[in-house]
């Protein structure tokens, strides 16, 4: 492994040398250790197998699943109705109301504008 930033054509003969012999010492070392602990020679990971699930526990999955989200439910007030009719009336501005608000905001940024010259 190379410190970031460093250029493997700038090291000379006797530094590649030495960091081969170093990295070998380590693998070496790890060997030991994994002999030691009782763990597989071999360095490298096995490749995780692919298992998938057979169609009985995804079932049995599904069906533990629907029961949490149906105890959560269960749990919550009632929702309210879905009666559209139920719904609040959106509120709309008079027109008295908009031109009042119109005027308002056009002296506003008349004397906003003023202000900046």
């Amino acid at each position: 492994m190379l410190i970031k930033g460093m250029n493997l054509h700038d090291l000379t003969v006797n530094q590649l040398k030495r960091a081969a012999a170093i990295k070998e010492q380590i693998e070496n070392l790890n060997k030991e250790l994994r002999a030691i602990l009782g763990a597989p020679a071999q360095s490298a990971a096995a490749p995780k197998k692919n298992r998938p699930m057979s169609a009985a526990v995804r079932r049995k999955i599904a069906a533990s699943q629907k029961a949490r989200w149906a105890k959560v439910r269960g749990a919550k007030p009632a929702a309210p109705s879905a009666n559209p009719a139920a719904k609040a009336k959106k509120k709309t501005m008079s027109p008295a109301a908009k031109a009042k608000l119109s005027t308002k905001l056009k002296a506003y940024w008349a004397a906003k504008k003023a202000g900046k010259k």
